[in-house]
């Protein structure tokens, strides 16, 4: 068995690598960190998973930890992951970071965005973006990977098709999403509190979302040419999951039929991408709990513009269960292992 170590694991996205990993059949988790609930059973705190493991939650010394596990998923606040990436980086480990930290390639638009300084450039230098769909090779070779976004995630498998092949007005593309509260953590904020969500919808971090030069960046990693996209995200009175609508001016006619063509044959072998056939649109209930990525496709004729709508999990394939295909991936596993048997949730 391959040992496993999370740090940060009392959170959703941790709680949710322990679901997952627990029933894994290649893999043991063996150390998890929390230094909010150090000391606690990992059972105790999560009645849930009672069962399925007798870990306690120990605070995060990657020196004293290192030695216990062989890939370390590091599940901490962004800025946070810093130190502790670099440090088991560093002792030779795999690492899967699903914190900001090692997504930006450029540390200049990492400090701007994030507004603190990346102090381990040289090991940023050696992510590799975690996106299986786009970067697969490149994952399978790497000690470490940087998980995107939940965010990035919708819009990049819903853009790629289109501007792999050159389809897009890059000037003019709309990213429009809406997500439920579990995507801004565990943390108590008034702003999240159920009196506050239930029964609205509203828009946040307008035209200064953390998660837009990632996107930037994933569409320029395919097109070689910079690109600024308008991205707006919208909080709904959810508890997960994540749909994106994405508008763009197509270069020249195509109908629906044949862009729905062109996405089942652009992800024909993967696994986690479902296709809509033409007049259908994906929902965020159909993906709860699973790693899957559902599309839907439309031309309006009218303006000449593409509409492509995504829905993913926020804590599966927006975070852990994507975590986890690329630990699948870097250790040589079947891509699918520990999570292909995931049914959507009631």
């Amino acid at each position: 068995m391959i040992r496993i170590g999370i740090c940060g694991g009392s959170g959703y996205t941790g709680s949710e690598l322990l679901r997952i990993l627990s029933l894994h059949p290649s893999v043991e988790v063996t150390v998890v960190t929390s230094e909010r609930s150090a000391g606690i059973g990992v059972q105790e705190y999560f009645p849930h998973l009672k069962g399925a493991t007798d870990l306690v939650f120990e605070r995060l010394n990657p020196s004293l930890i290192a030695r216990k596990a062989d890939l370390f998923f590091l599940a901490l606040p962004h800025g946070a992951s810093q130190e502790s990436v670099a440090a088991f980086f560093n002792e030779g480990k795999k690492v899967v970071d699903l914190s900001a930290d090692y997504r930006l390639k450029d540390h200049k638009v990492y400090s701007e965005w994030y507004g603190t300084e990346h102090r381990f450039r040289s090991v940023l230098r050696r992510s590799v973006y975690g996106l299986p769909e786009i970067n697969r090779r490149r994952i399978k070779r790497a000690r470490l990977v940087a998980n995107p976004g939940c965010y990035p995630t919708g819009a990049l498998l819903g853009l790629y098709p289109l501007i792999r092949k050159g389809l897009l007005d890059l000037s003019n593309i709309v990213i429009d999403s809406k997500s439920g509260t579990s995507g801004a953590g565990r943390k108590a904020d008034a702003a999240l509190s159920f009196c506050e969500v239930n029964e609205s919808f509203r828009a946040y971090g307008i035209a200064v979302h953390r998660h837009t030069p990632e996107i930037e960046q994933g569409i320029q990693s395919v097109t070689g040419e910079s690109v600024t996209v308008n991205f707006t995200p919208h909080l709904l009175p959810l508890n997960r999951g994540i749909l994106t609508t994405i508008y763009g001016k197509l270069r020249k006619d195509l109908k629906t039929s044949e862009l729905i063509s062109l996405f089942r044959r652009t992800y024909a072998k993967e696994p986690f991408i479902r296709v809509y056939d033409e007049g259908r649109y994906p929902d965020v209930k159909n993906v709860r709990g699973t790693n899957f990525c559902d599309i839907g496709i439309c031309v309006n004729m009218r303006t000449s513009t593409v509409v492509v709508v995504t829905a993913i999990d926020n804590l599966m394939k927006g975070a852990s269960s994507q975590a986890v295909q690329n630990m699948n991936l870097m250790l040589g596993l079947d891509e699918t292992e520990g999570l292909s048997g995931f049914a959507p949730l009631p």
